[in-house]
């Protein structure tokens, strides 16, 4: 196992921000988050990418997706969700320390969510309209 980096925010959480964990990952809330409730599930071991994550902490991580969002479904009624990972730099990973976004969405939070993620390049993510860009070569 990869010790805890002392630079990494991640690695350093003091435990009033843990909401819920198991013996391979940890939920906490997103300290700039882009909607009420916005949740970050990390592994507890230092590591950058999804890929470079062991079958059991992947398991154990996916596992504490469901259950925070079973918690976000009881406390604040969602209406739907964005699960996220930035995976390197290229991706916008800012914190080299992987960890999922589990973004509760609202009705109405946008006027038109269509596209969710694709989104990051604007001009490829309005694939169904008739302003839609032309396809790629």
């Amino acid at each position: 196992m990869a010790a805890p980096d002392a630079s990494c925010p991640f690695c350093t959480l003091p435990t009033s921000r843990i909401i819920m964990g198991n013996d391979v990952a940890l939920v906490i809330r997103d300290a700039f988050p882009v909607s009420p409730g916005h949740t970050l599930v990390m592994p507890r071991r230092h590591v950058g990418s999804f890929f470079a994550l062991e079958a059991r902490e992947r398991d154990g991580l996916l596992d504490l997706v469901d259950q925070a969002r079973r918690e976000l479904d009881m406390a604040l009624k969602p209406a739907s969700y964005n699960i996220g990972i930035n995976d390197g730099p290229a991706a916008g990973q800012t914190v080299p320390h992987l960890h999922v976004h589990l973004i509760p969405r609202y009705l109405g939070d946008q006027p038109d969510p269509r596209g969710g993620v694709r989104w990051i390049f604007p001009e490829w993510a309005d694939y169904w309209s008739a302003q839609a860009a032309p396809a790629r070569s």
